[in-house]
């Protein structure tokens, strides 16, 4: 996929990213499935961005996640009421690293068969 199909894609789940947060409220779209889509959205912008970056970035994005949750599980209090500390987030959960887990091995499985 070229890099207009990555930025349609961005754009398309970020979109849907924007709508889940603004009018979903429930206990399963919004902390689940918004997780793993914001995985498959950052692929995508890094694909965007650094289109040769091979099999390695989904694993970057990945460590990314990770460094944000655990950034949560320590509580850094200079981020309470930043709008930085807003879009990282405030709660530690291991399930947010289970959906960050899935959206990066969703993107690595369609990024395969788009290929094919």
């Amino acid at each position: 996929m070229k890099r207009t199909g990555y930025f349609i894609a961005f754009a398309v789940i970020l979109l849907i990213e924007i709508l889940i947060g603004a009018f979903v409220h429930d206990q399963f779209i919004r902390p689940y499935l918004g997780d793993v889509l914001v995985t498959v959205l950052l692929c995508c912008l890094g694909r965007c961005v650094l289109p040769k970056a091979e099999r390695w970035l989904p694993l970057s994005v990945f460590l990314l996640a990770l460094v944000v949750e655990c950034a949560q599980l320590i509580h850094i209090p200079a981020l309470e009421g930043t709008l930085l500390g807003i879009i990282l987030g405030s709660t530690f959960d291991w399930m947010d690293l289970a959906c960050y887990a899935v959206g990066c091995i969703i993107f690595s499985l369609a990024e395969q068969k788009i290929q094919k």
